[in-house]
């Protein structure tokens, strides 16, 4: 499984100016046969570079021993349903294969850092989420991240037995009304200090609810504020027939799916907002790029897709879609088969968060935009 600790790692690798190779290939069932053919046609593309004269000996024998290892791997992706990411660097003491959830395009790039920008973007579109299905007697939570849903915590309320209703005037029936209350009320609460436990210790993004409407409707109200913030949406669920657990993983994959391009959409709208009336926001490759170099990118926003080649110094950080000499340290610049790429690791290695979009907003007619922590500096 993707997470977040695997893309960090990745961009902070070190190579040492040695080339690092990455790979990306949709992979599903039964599909080992076209995969090793379409892993060795990007291989095919590369090969050249293995006795490419202007890279150095050891740049092309770990290339040579990249390639080897690659081909090596017997049917590669076995298990998966999506896509499989390999990064390798031999001289750089690098080789790492990563299941990725859904499909991406096939692709090889060779660069000094390894090539993460699809990987993250399908990162993007997953949150860890909390499943939770409710009613008066019990209720059960499950976590949703990728394409797995496992069973995480249970809770039963007690249940009161059907009452002889005999008594003065109906006093019986109402004692034991109310006492039917008080254990739904407290059979809630525990319900709450369950998922509170969880949130706590594993830091989940939403919470999605599912139960009998006006169940779920009165539940909602036991959450406390930082509870309710999680809540992406609720789906209705007769928890009085035996709901499935494909029914309800469908129900709740559905309702973070809506979720996620309703965040991108409310992200991208922001910033073209906080642009227009002249805050600290950029649109366009260009700006971006410099304020990448500038390190005053909080947000990053990144039509899904995109890719578009540039430029980086190595000395400075300097982004840009061309230029030979860096004009800020005056240094050599380092041709980028996607300076988005680039951009990316430097906005998370600055402590910045990257989203990439999928819906149809502004951002598909200006590639980048980002919300910044600072106006940006002159460009030299």
């Amino acid at each position: 499984m993707i997470t977040k600790g695997t893309v960090d790692r990745l961009i902070r690798f070190d190579s040492g100016g040695l080339p690092v190779l990455s790979m990306y290939v949709a992979v599903g069932f039964d599909e080992f046969e076209a995969v090793r053919t379409r892993v060795n046609s990007l291989i095919t593309q590369i090969r050249p570079l293995t006795e490419d004269p202007s890279l150095d000996r050891r740049a092309r024998l770990s290339l040579r021993q990249d390639i080897e290892r690659i081909e090596g791997i017997p049917e590669l992706g076995r298990g998966t349903v999506g896509a499989v990411a390999v990064f390798a660097c031999s001289e750089g003491d690098l080789f790492e294969v990563v299941s990725l959830p859904r499909k991406v395009r096939d692709q090889v790039v060779v660069d000094q850092t390894p090539y993460v920008r699809p990987m993250l973007a399908v990162l993007d579109e997953y949150h860890r989420c909390c499943v939770l299905v409710v009613d008066k007697e019990s209720a059960r939570v499950w976590e949703l991240y990728q394409t797995e849903m496992r069973e995480i915590g249970e809770v039963r309320g007690s249940v009161l037995r059907k009452p002889d209703y005999a008594g003065w005037a109906g006093l019986a029936e109402y004692t034991v009304r109310n006492k039917a209350d008080d254990l739904v009320k407290r059979h809630y609460r525990q319900t709450v200090s369950l998922l509170d436990r969880l949130f706590r210790a594993e830091n989940y993004d939403l919470l999605v609810v599912g139960g009998r409407q006006n169940e779920v409707t009165v539940f909602l109200d036991f959450l406390p504020q930082q509870l309710r913030t999680k809540v992406a949406g609720v789906f209705n669920v007769d928890t009085g027939k035996v709901a499935t657990f494909a029914d309800i993983r469908e129900s709740a994959e559905r309702i973070v799916a809506d979720y996620e391009r309703e965040e991108e959409r409310r992200l991208v709208q922001e910033v073209f907002e906080k642009a227009a009336v002249g805050g600290n926001a950029a649109t366009g490759i260009d700006e971006c790029l410099w304020g990448g170099t500038t390190a005053a990118i909080d947000t990053l926003l990144i039509q899904d897709g995109a890719e578009v080649p540039g430029v980086v110094c190595d000395e400075s950080g300097w982004l840009a879609r061309s230029g030979q000499t860096c004009p800020l340290c005056g240094g050599a610049t380092r041709q980028v088969p996607d300076v988005l790429d680039e951009l990316t690791e430097t906005v998370i290695t600055e402590g910045g968060s990257v989203e990439h979009v999928a819906v149809d907003t502004p951002l598909k007619d200006h590639i980048t935009a980002a919300a910044l922590r600072f106006p940006l500096p002159p460009r030299p």
